[in-house]
């Protein structure tokens, strides 16, 4: 999905769950899915002061956070970062595969994975909070 798509599918989600799609949540959403892989935030905050002159990095926090709130992103805790997710449409959690040597990211619906992961940490007693699983190797361009 192209950017201009992407950001009038975010527009139609926000509106449909009560929210907005703000000037400055479009202008973050435009930066993060400028970054190929996983974006952090201060990439973010210096690109957003780069345009736009002063900007904090509360600001910025509060934006990404409620992207991923959406499943525009995903929150990749162990890669201290954010990815887009291409099919926020539907609702799913992600397995994260993470290239250790291109950097490339490639995200997969895990749904059937995590059924089973919650299956089995409730044997044990234990509730996991939401999440992305992260996968890190080789990816099948550096592997082969």
């Amino acid at each position: 999905m192209d950017t201009q798509h992407y950001l009038q599918a975010a527009e139609r989600l926000c509106a449909a769950n009560g929210g907005k799609l703000t000037e400055l949540r479009r202008q973050v959403l435009e930066l993060v899915l400028g970054y190929p892989g996983v974006v952090k935030a201060y990439q973010v905050l210096a690109d957003l002061q780069r345009d736009r002159g002063a900007a904090a990095p509360p600001t910025v926090y509060r934006a990404l956070d409620y992207l991923a709130q959406y499943g525009m992103l995903h929150r990749v805790d162990a890669l201290n970062g954010y990815i887009v997710c291409h099919h926020f449409e539907c609702s799913h959690q992600a397995l994260i595969l993470a290239c250790e040597q291109c950097g490339g990211v490639e995200e997969l619906d895990a749904d059937a994975t995590f059924q089973s992961l919650s299956q089995t940490t409730a044997r044990a007693g234990f509730v996991p909070r939401a999440q992305s699983l992260v996968l890190t190797g080789s990816c099948k361009h550096c592997h082969s």
